[in-house]
């Protein structure tokens, strides 16, 4: 059995301007718009069977005097294909979905002083996978920066919420109130390379949700960035066949603005 796991489409993307610095483009300097930007990871394998892998992401932050908005989009899609014999011998290829997940999530947040925010934001999630396959909730809090170090910094954000879920085993939709929050990490381990590590937790009566992102960013210039990401995803009511924890492992290609 042959095996070929490839990430040309990153690879692509990033190939014609690898070593490319516009540091002194004054208009990118002084944009209200920051963040991640976005990142594309595709894995593909080829043999016995065929998997397909792609995930997305983006990230943008906008400030507006006292106001920081933001917006985060999240899409994972993965597919296999494989031989099947019938009863009277035939063989035949069949693909089928093994991931389907998107997540959109936006905030606003009213600066208070410095590092100090009211916060409100909105997340939704569709997972044709899970238990509760469609999942929107809404939270008010109050944020503020733990640790303001040279190199670590650690903000986190707190308060109260509701959600509303619809269980794919049973066809219910439930509505009921949560904690909600958010812990952000970030540390610089060289100049050009950064550990981060996001923690998002909603807990109500009937479920409590967690989210934890970890990865490794090695800058290639101004802009672009390769990443190694893991994720770990936790939900505490689930159908009996279902693991109560997912995880996912990706290598993107990330385009940040500065």
């Amino acid at each position: 059995m042959s095996l070929r796991v490839s990430l040309l489409l990153p690879l692509l993307l990033c190939a014609p301007m690898a070593w490319a610095d516009d540091a002194s483009d004054p208009a990118a300097m002084t944009s209200p718009w920051s963040g991640s930007g976005g990142e594309l990871g595709f894995a593909s394998a080829r043999g016995n069977s065929s998997t397909e892998s792609l995930n997305g992401r983006l990230k943008l932050r906008y400030t507006d005097d006292d106001w920081v908005h933001s917006m985060d989009l999240f899409g994972l899609r993965s597919s296999a294909e494989y031989k099947q014999t019938d009863d009277n011998g035939n063989t035949y290829r069949e693909r089928q979905t093994t991931a389907n997940r998107y997540t959109a999530g936006a905030g606003s947040a009213l600066q208070l002083g410095e590092h100090r925010q009211l916060t409100a934001t909105v997340r939704y999630e569709s997972d044709d996978f899970a238990t509760y396959d469609r999942q929107g909730s809404f939270g008010l809090g109050y944020g503020t920066r733990l640790i303001d170090g040279e190199r670590l910094v650690l903000d986190t954000q707190i308060g109260p919420g509701v959600r509303r879920s619809h269980n794919s085993e049973t066809d219910e939709n439930r509505t009921g109130l949560i904690g909600r929050g958010l812990f952000d990490l970030k540390f610089g381990l060289t100049d050009n390379t950064d550990l981060v590590n996001t923690l998002l937790v909603e807990s109500g009566s009937y479920n409590t949700f967690a989210q934890n992102d970890f990865g490794v960013s090695v800058a290639m210039n101004r802009h672009f960035a390769l990443k190694a990401g893991w994720q770990a995803r936790y939900n505490s009511d689930v159908a009996e066949d279902k693991r109560k924890t997912d995880t996912l492992a990706t290598m993107n290609v990330v385009y940040s603005f500065k």
